[in-house]
């Protein structure tokens, strides 16, 4: 007789997608925020109290909100499914992870930790530990602030460490994919741990054209975007004023921003893995007389 809680392998179907997919994920997800954005930022600063609160474990801290991610990653995946069937997403959907799968969603948050070590552990090869040296050996106990900001910035600057960086972040990219839909696989498709990463990375493999296209939004809103406001900012605030202005716009701006990326996880699984299906129904109870 078979073991129910073995992961027997088993195909799960995926659509593939043309590039142009990727920012439609964006769109829709910004969609789903804008219909209930005081909800979704409510569970986006409870995440990150979360998160602080994590970090101050002993012994773990550093590793933690790493280990916990899927399980909130799960929470937001409720709160995305709860709104598209008409609800309104909870706080409480934050913690839905820990409630349901949690003994198979906690196997991949080990598994990012440790697949994003090997990855860090990797440029060892290109610049021989310096970067390693810089991370986990204590600076000299007789630096100044001054003299180790320096050691820190002639380490990064040296060009053997940024191609370190560079091969460090390829190394990463497998442990993205198998990572990128495996919390959702786990829960709406009761995958175990192997099975959501396996097909999570055949399915995002065979989705590279809008995953790269989606990369490449999130980048402009991340990075680009911001750059360019700070520039006007910084043009027409006064300088004295500026640092506050600037975190006026660029707090809210972040929450915003992280909320939409957490609801396009859910747009995007659903549209790989449920394209075309439309939601049944929902019956809704008549109040009693």
């Amino acid at each position: 007789m078979l073991d129910p809680t073995m992961d027997i392998p088993r195909d799960i179907i995926f659509t593939r997608h043309d590039g142009r997919r990727g920012f439609e994920w964006l769109a829709l997800s910004y969609r789903m925020f804008r219909s209930a954005s005081i909800r979704w930022l409510s569970m986006v600063m409870l995440y990150w109290i979360v998160l602080i609160i994590c970090r101050a474990l002993p012994f773990i801290g550093g590793l933690a909100p790493f280990i916990v991610k899927p399980l909130f990653s799960v929470g937001f995946l409720a709160g995305a499914w709860r709104q598209e069937r008409g609800e309104a997403p909870k706080a409480a959907d934050l913690f839905q992870g820990f409630r349901s799968n949690l003994w198979a969603l906690l196997p991949l948050g080990i598994f990012l930790v440790v697949g994003s070590g090997l990855a860090v552990a990797a440029t060892a090869l290109i610049d021989h530990g310096r970067l390693l040296g810089l991370l986990f050996d204590a600076p000299p106990a007789d630096l100044d602030s001054e003299a180790a900001a320096k050691r820190v910035s002639e380490i990064l600057s040296d060009p053997q460490v940024r191609l370190g960086m560079a091969f460090a972040a390829l190394c990463t990219v497998p442990t993205i994919l198998a990572m990128w839909w495996a919390p959702a696989l786990v829960v709406f498709q009761d995958a175990g741990v192997v099975t959501a990463l396996r097909v999570s990375f055949k399915a995002a493999v065979g989705n590279w054209r809008p995953i790269l296209r989606y990369c490449l939004s999130v980048f402009f809103f991340l990075s680009v975007f911001p750059s360019l406001v700070i520039l006007v900012v910084s043009v027409i605030v006064p300088e004295a004023l500026f640092p506050y202005v600037a975190t006026a716009i660029f707090v809210p701006y972040g929450l915003c921003l992280i909320a939409i990326l957490q609801i396009s996880d859910y747009i995007s699984y659903r549209d790989v893995f449920h394209a075309g299906e439309t939601l049944a129904p929902i019956e809704r109870r008549r109040p009693a007389p």
